[in-house]
């Protein structure tokens, strides 16, 4: 399981998982909020199953020197 993910696309996954499970603690929307678990788990390991199927990533290229 190699890293699909870049580092930008990490942090904006985490955030934006963070703020959909505080904004659902906090009654501001429904229980629907949770689904913020996802971008969370997918931020802090770093692959995304669905940017596996569609063939895309974000991390960015090494160099072979």
């Amino acid at each position: 399981m190699t890293s699909n993910e870049g580092s930008i696309d990490r942090i904006v996954r985490i955030l934006a998982g963070l703020a959909l499970i505080g904004l659902t603690l906090t009654g501001n929307i429904g229980v629907w909020g949770w689904i913020g678990v996802v971008p969370l788990v997918t931020g802090l390991v770093g692959w995304c199953p669905a940017y596996r199927l569609l063939g895309l990533s974000t991390c960015p290229m090494k160099s072979k020197t």
